[in-house]
Formats: C-alpha cells, structure tokens, sequence
C-alpha cells in the first residue's frame, strides 16, 4: 500500500475553514479568504490589516474566528502560528503489509503522536467550553447525557459513559441503531447528546443527529470538519468538536482516530469534573475507589488499604 504525502503546513484549521465556509455570513468568508490566501501571513498581522484587506470591520474579524470555534482572534492566531510552524516532528505514515514489527511500531506510534500534536495546536477552545458547559449544564439539572456511536465509535462512546457516570450524572452510551433512535426519540430540553463518528458519514448517526436536534436537545459531534454530521452540529444551539486527522476513515482499523476520540472524551470529561460542585463529586470518587478496593485479590500479608485505588 503506497504512502500518502505528507500534509501541508495548518492542514487542520485551513481544512476546517474551508469546511465551514459555506455557514460563514458573506462578511466572515472574506477574512477566509484573506486567511487562505496567505495563512502565515495572517497570523502575523494585525487586526486592522486583516480587516481593510478583507473591507470588513474589526469586530467581523473577531466574529469568524468565534464562528470558527475559537476564543477570539489571539486564540486564532496563536494555534494558527503553531499549526503553520514545523515543530510537529512527525508525518502519518500508512503501515504497509510486507512492515516488519519494528516498523509497524514506530509507524503506528509516530501516526498516533502526530495527530496529537496536530489536535493540541488546531484545537478549538470555544467549542470544547461550549460543550463542556452543556454537558456540566446537563449533569447539574439532572438532565440526561447520551453518547452515541457505532463500530470503533461505539467503543468510545462506552469509555465516555465510563468516564462521566463515575461523576454522578445520568449518563449512557448506545450503539444499537434501533435503541438510538428510542433513545434519541426520548430527549427533550436540557438533555446533551454527544455523536461520535470518524467519517461523519454514517446515515445512522446523522438521523439521530437531527430527531437529537427535532426534539430540543443540545448535539455535540466529535467528527469530521466538512462531513454531513459536522453540518448538523455547525447550527446554532450545537456544538461541533472537530477531530480531523491524516488517517484515512476506509483503511484497516481507524486507529489514530479513536485515539483521538478518546482524548476529546478525557477532556470533557476532565472540563465537566471541574464544573460540578466538588463538595458532592469527591465524597462519591472516594466512595467509588474505596468501593473497588474491596474488590481486590491480595496476599494474606498485604494491606489492602496500602492498594492502588485503581481496579
């Protein structure tokens, strides 16, 4: 199997830019321009320049880089100056058949690194705080948080049910198509739903997207920037958690993206721990951890209140 290019330099917010170009206001998609014609450039210059080189006025600039999903144009700028920059040390490399063990290796770890890395400079921080806020709204109303995916998705939305129902929310993950559709079918206001789909292209989940939209609840999508699913989330009221990757969705096992899932789920969920009252959420963690303790083989001269607390 013959081994892609490498990607160009900003290849995750250029990539995301242009997959949202079709939501921007008129105004919003002349700074994309301006950022697309000349991305190094753009990180350097100031507002002012930004704004006559796109005839648009300053708080427009700040606007499409809100649109975008990020804090303002600082925060813009700065994982834009990071993500043109050559300091992400590794390239994906697609494994090959005849790949001894040692490549496949450092083939797969440099893959997973890589993509890492890409994700810290390119990540949206507005959309990960709006989501952790629907999600902590959620949780703290009593609310119902719903994680949905199939196949390798479906693997990650059983981690995240792992991860939050330990944090005293009603919290559950879905795969069976049929049971999404009740699922979906039963949310209402103030409910969250988070989609996880690699491709962003699977007609399950993008129905369940829009009955998740029909019936008020809030959608996150962890997905694909430019990918029906991604569309959905992009309307007002939802959030998209763009996660694009050089890893091709059709090839052997996804195994770059559901890395990268599952660190989009440590970070909400890390988010929504900070956001809940932690007079009420460590009492239960230690509860919780004292519990599984009791679950532990040791030896007769072993203490077990000296074991990790971990299963």
């Amino acid at each position: 199997m013959a081994t892609p290019p490498p990607r160009g330099s900003a290849p995750l917010m250029i990539d995301r830019v242009r997959a949202a170009l079709a939501a921007l206001p008129p105004a919003e998609q002349r700074v994309a321009g301006v950022l697309l014609a000349d991305p190094r450039a753009f990180a350097t210059r100031p507002v002012a320049e930004i704004a006559r080189l796109a005839g648009v006025s300053k708080p427009t600039v700040v606007r499409f880089c809100r649109s975008v999903g990020y804090d303002g144009l600082a925060d813009f700028k700065l994982k834009l100056a990071g993500s043109v920059s050559e300091g992400v040390p590794f390239v994906h490399r697609a494994v090959d058949a005849d790949d001894k063990p040692a490549e496949l290796i450092v083939k797969v770890i440099d893959n997973a690194v890589s993509a890492l890395l890409q994700y810290r400079n390119a990540a949206a921080g507005l959309a990960i705080g709006r989501a952790i806020d629907a999600l902590a709204g959620a949780g703290r109303s009593g609310r119902r948080i719903e994680f949905y995916g199939v196949g390798n998705s479906g693997i990650v939305a059983q981690d995240a049910q792992h991860k939050f129902f330990r944090l005293g929310v009603i919290a559950q993950a879905v795969s069976d198509s049929h049971v999404q559709v009740m699922s979906a079918a039963m949310l209402g206001a103030g409910d969250c739903a988070v989609v996880i789909s690699n491709s962003g292209r699977s007609r399950d989940l993008i129905d369940i997207a829009r009955i998740v939209q029909q019936r008020g609840a809030t959608l996150v999508a962890v997905t694909a920037s430019g990918s029906p699913l991604a569309h959905l989330a992009q309307q007002p009221g939802h959030v998209l958690l763009a996660a694009d990757h050089p890893e091709h969705w059709d090839r052997y096992s996804p195994m770059v993206s559901r890395l990268l899932h599952l660190v989009i789920v440590d970070i909400l969920s890390t988010g929504v721990a900070l956001r809940l009252d932690a007079g009420r959420l460590q009492p239960l963690l230690q509860e919780v951890k004292r519990r599984l303790r009791s679950r532990r083989q040791v030896a007769p001269d072993e203490d077990s209140d000296s074991s990790p607390s971990t299963p």
